[in-house]
């Protein structure tokens, strides 16, 4: 997988303009536009059914790369390259598609059978004009079950596209009411298909909030329906795990429904999930003291099993200097297991998203403050092919010194992308964040306390894979 197809419509004069930001050339960007986010987003919601209307062969490209990507995330109930699709070619293009995306979404209630049905626009259908609302309308006013969102690529990238379809399913889907239910939780942040662990990492969370006697609806993992995101208003909080991804939906839900939230860092192994917990009983006033006595049970359990590490952690020496490279939620939460956790010394952490400089001073701070002390270097860019030369500027190469402080043992934490840089560090490498095209994954989670020990598992047995 050399690349995941973007939008060509991001190219202006040699440079990417995005929300008011121009950066160079992305090579091999770890994200797809905003219509590949809303299907990813679209195809993990259950009994939804995505209705795209675009030029054709997006859908398929889309399909190709997410499947790949986010550890061959399949083609669900509704997805892949069986998604419903109004194609449009010259014909349309010169004369307007909304004659063919009425006709598709006619075609599409009577074939396939589905909860909801959502219509996604991508570039080219918004570049002529065609009005997917005014077309979606016309069903919704037969009282049938049709939503439209606005997604072509120049809206922007993977994450946005997600932020749109929650936004339009709050607005839209999400019943008003003025019930509360003071035991419900919404949790949302972790995108699906973006971060390629989000359904266990989702169960994760549920599991833990649910320890402290809450139900938590994550609307995109187990056992979910579209009746819980329907009801969604009834929760006393909205808690989304991220800086960055949902919190505008988070925004036009407390605007709609009243329903406030909280934003908290992604939680990976004992020091970050402690602090969630205690940043989520603080505000639902839980007693500190019932709080605390989870978070001793978890660290109980969690450090029973980090025992059986310390004789092959110290016999072989496996501390080691390490490189992440993630999005705004990975980079730093894998930068602070590393250092609180597992004892390594993460020297570099390169966020790859397309952040505005408000959005980048918040991740930067989720850099601080780590209770081992150290600071990685924090550097935003979306082409992690300079990857090499901030090393470079950092820890300069070794000029035939005698005594050379080198960057080694090193290991690499970041995507399939990534693995060249190991290589040309001398390093391990682990593919963790998107795309991940060299592993299957299943129900495997990164988050909370398990979450941590499975994230320990995996970078140790990389290192002694050979002996």
């Amino acid at each position: 997988m050399d690349a995941i197809p973007l939008t060509r419509n991001f190219l202006v004069n040699n440079q990417l303009r995005w929300h008011g930001m121009t950066t160079g050339i992305i090579e091999r960007p770890r994200f797809l536009c905003a219509l590949g986010g809303a299907l990813s987003t679209l195809n993990a919601l259950p009994g939804a059914v995505p209705i795209i209307h675009a030029s054709s062969g997006c859908g398929g490209n889309i399909y190709q790369a997410y499947n790949g990507g986010a550890g061959y995330l399949g083609s669900g109930y509704c997805g892949g390259l069986a998604l419903p699709s109004s194609n449009v070619y010259e014909e349309e293009i010169v004369f307007g598609g909304e004659n063919r995306l009425a006709e598709q979404i006619a075609n599409t209630l009577k074939v396939v059978d589905g909860e909801l049905y959502f219509v996604v626009t991508g570039c080219m259908t918004e570049m002529i004009g065609d009005d997917a609302r005014a077309v979606a309308s016309r069903f919704r006013d037969q009282g049938l079950p049709v939503l439209v969102a606005d997604t072509g690529g120049f809206r922007g990238n993977s994450y946005q596209g997600y932020d749109i379809i929650l936004q339009t399913l709050f607005r839209d889907f999400v019943a008003r009411t003025s019930c509360q239910e003071n035991k419900t939780l919404n949790l949302w942040g972790i995108v699906p298909g973006q971060d390629v662990f989000w359904k266990g990492n989702l169960q994760s969370l549920k599991t833990l909030l649910g320890n402290l006697g809450y139900q938590v609806n994550t609307f995109f993992g187990e056992g979910e329906t579209l009746a819980n995101l329907q009801n969604a208003a009834r929760a006393t909080l909205n808690i989304v795990v991220s800086d960055t991804y949902g919190i505008g939906a988070a925004k036009v839900f407390a605007e709609v429904h009243g329903v406030p939230y909280i934003s908290v860092p992604l939680p990976i192994g004992p020091t970050a999930t402690g602090q969630f917990l205690r940043t989520v009983g603080a505000t639902l006033e839980i007693a500190s003291k019932f709080v605390e006595r989870l978070i001793r049970i978890e660290e109980d359990r969690y450090y029973s099993y980090y025992e059986r590490l310390a004789d092959i952690y110290n016999d072989i020496d496996l501390q080691r200097y390490a490189i992440v490279l993630g999005d705004a939620n990975y980079a730093p939460a894998l930068a602070r297991f590393l250092a609180d956790d597992l004892g390594w010394l993460p020297e570099l952490a390169v966020v790859t998203d397309i952040l505005d400089e408000h959005d980048r001073e918040l991740v930067r701070q989720r850099f601080q403050d780590f209770q081992s002390g150290i600071q990685p270097r924090v550097v935003f860019d979306s082409n992690a092919s300079r990857v090499a030369g901030y090393l470079n500027e950092y820890w300069l190469r070794n000029r035939g010194q005698r005594y050379y402080d080198a960057l080694s043992p090193a290991f690499v934490l970041g995507s399939i992308y990534d693995r060249d840089l190991a290589e040309t560090l001398g390093a391990a490498h682990l593919s963790v964040t998107f795309p991940v095209t060299n592993r299957i994954v299943l129900d495997r989670s990164y988050a909370g306390y398990s979450g941590g020990l499975r994230l320990t598992e995996d970078i140790l047995s990389v290192l002694v894979a050979g002996r």
